[in-house]
């Protein structure tokens, strides 16, 4: 893997992002992926399907601003699953951030979303589109009170934190029945390079602990139960579902 870029005023800031999400080995090794820094900001290629394109965080512009504005609020499933509605805005603790476009639909409904993310490229990926957001002069004021990312693996974070996060959102990977040409890019590049959460199972134990009001655990539909625990509820979508362990209700603030 190669960092190239043409700005050699940022070089300063792709060092950081180097020693920060410990990328050595990811550059002298993974010879099928690179990371590029350009105008639009940090961007993942897969060499060996250009057409892809790169992957990129964005929460200023595209999809993200769209959802944003559009998406539903409240009524959305995921709003729903945490147990966002008039008077309860649960903080939000995002075990498995990878992009981080749940966490920000949720921070843009007004959330305080923690994010933790393990994979070394997806955390400096997540860390970049942060960055970029916190300094936007729409969205970066409430981006920077609403979404903090740690770099770290939640199997370690989630025994250890100091948060007490009323929510605890949980989205490990899992692997998609469909052949690869028909998922979308994103899920495929993230399986050739994460691959699936096999561990993740061990997740839902520490996330009962910590989380003070429910646990949310997002799955595809054919997926079984996380630590085969039959949730409290289920909240289904067209491809997905969110199963919800309720452990204590949520307070609605006066």
């Amino acid at each position: 893997m190669n960092i190239k870029t043409n700005l050699s005023e940022k070089q300063q800031y792709l060092s950081i992002i180097e020693e920060k999400f410990n990328l050595t080995s990811w550059l002298n090794s993974k010879h099928e992926f690179s990371l590029i820094y350009d105008e639009l900001g940090l961007g993942l290629f897969k060499t060996d399907e250009k057409k892809l394109g790169p992957i990129r965080v964005d929460f200023i512009t595209g999809a993200a601003a769209h959802r944003r504005k559009f998406g539903g609020g409240k009524g959305q499933a995921i709003a729903k699953a945490i147990g966002l509605k008039k008077g309860v805005i649960p903080s939000v603790l995002d075990g498995t951030a990878g992009l981080g476009r749940d966490a920000f639909v949720l921070a843009a409904l007004g959330c305080k979303v923690t994010l933790f993310e393990r994979h070394p490229v997806v955390a400096a990926l997540l860390y970049d589109g942060l960055q970029r957001a916190y300094q936007d002069v729409e969205i970066g004021s409430w981006m920077q009170e609403n979404m903090q990312m740690v770099f770290g693996s939640s199997h370690d974070l989630l025994s250890i934190t100091d948060i007490k996060p009323d929510v605890v959102y949980l989205d490990p990977m899992f692997p998609h029945k469909e052949k690869s040409a028909l998922v979308k890019k994103e899920m495929r590049v993230f399986q050739s390079l994460v691959g699936a959460d096999l561990d993740a199972d061990n997740l839902l134990p520490d996330a009962l602990t910590l989380a003070t009001k429910r646990v949310v655990i997002k799955r595809p539909d054919y997926a079984p139960f996380l630590n085969d625990k039959t949730p409290s509820m289920k909240i289904e979508t067209k491809k997905n579902r969110f199963d919800v362990y309720v452990l204590a209700a949520m307070v609605t603030s006066n």
